[in-house]
């Protein structure tokens, strides 16, 4: 066995005997809503699903629009984005908005029904009156009107619910309603210049999403009866990671 996968074997595995907490990331509950069988191997045994490439410039753009967004957090103004889209609102202020930013450590909820530390990291929160709106930054390059219809992107309204259920759980965020309606600040990479010119330039626009949480309390419990079962669980019909390992174990016999 790769060292590779001896280092992912010690990594926040789900042992039914132990009482101690689980920490139960939001990509993982993404993964399980995914795919059950995906979710055991990897939560339960160890086996994680091969890493795809690092988006690195996605990440240099969410990195400078939370610079951008904080100049103006800093101030108590709205970012002209916000005045642009008519969103009367500012970037929200609190010492801990660094660390709900935080890949390691974001907006962390102890579920008492599991026993699961339910966490996951937030691009940004405005403020509009005492309502909090979750914001994500998100970046592409198409020459298409960008929207949340595609079927791969209903990921990313579940990434905002999670998030919304996170904030009316949190502690330091209980004097502030969280609103169902979340924004998407999408950038999109222009290919129309005729240059390079060591540069590269983007549209900016804000897409509103009005979110339901309802069903990420019972995801999170269908989430740990997954991981008690001592059977794998059935695969999803459009896993195409299970699909692949079906097709190679059959060429292999």
């Amino acid at each position: 066995m790769s060292q590779f996968y001896k280092v992912k074997r010690k990594s926040n595995l789900f042992d039914p005997k132990t009482r101690l907490p689980f920490k139960l990331s939001r990509s993982k509950l993404e993964l399980f809503i995914n795919c059950p069988r995906c979710f055991y191997l990897d939560r339960r045994l160890g086996i994680s699903r091969p890493d795809g490439p690092p988006f690195t410039l996605n990440s240099a753009v969410d990195a400078l629009l939370k610079k951008e967004f904080d100049s103006h957090r800093a101030v108590n103004k709205a970012h002209p984005l916000m005045v642009h889209y008519g969103i009367e609102a500012v970037p929200f202020q609190h010492d801990k908005i660094n660390d709900w930013r935080n890949t390691f450590k974001g907006l962390r909820v102890m579920h008492k029904p599991t026993n699961f530390l339910v966490y996951g990291a937030i691009d940004d929160l405005w403020l509009a009156g005492g309502e909090l709106h979750l914001v994500d930054y998100k970046a592409t390059s198409t020459e298409n009107a960008i929207t949340l219809d595609d079927q791969w992107k209903q990921s990313y309204k579940r990434q905002m619910e999670i998030y919304q259920w996170l904030a009316r759980r949190v502690e330091e965020l209980a004097d502030y309603k969280i609103s169902d309606l979340s924004y998407f600040v999408y950038c999109n990479g222009r290919k129309d210049r005729q240059a390079f010119d060591g540069k590269l330039e983007f549209e900016v626009q804000i897409i509103s999403y009005q979110g339901s949480d309802s069903w990420v309390g019972p995801a999170i419990i269908a989430a740990k009866e997954c991981l008690l079962s001592s059977d794998l669980p059935q695969a999803s019909a459009d896993c195409d990671f299970c699909h692949y390992r079906q097709l190679a174990s059959e060429a292999e016999k």
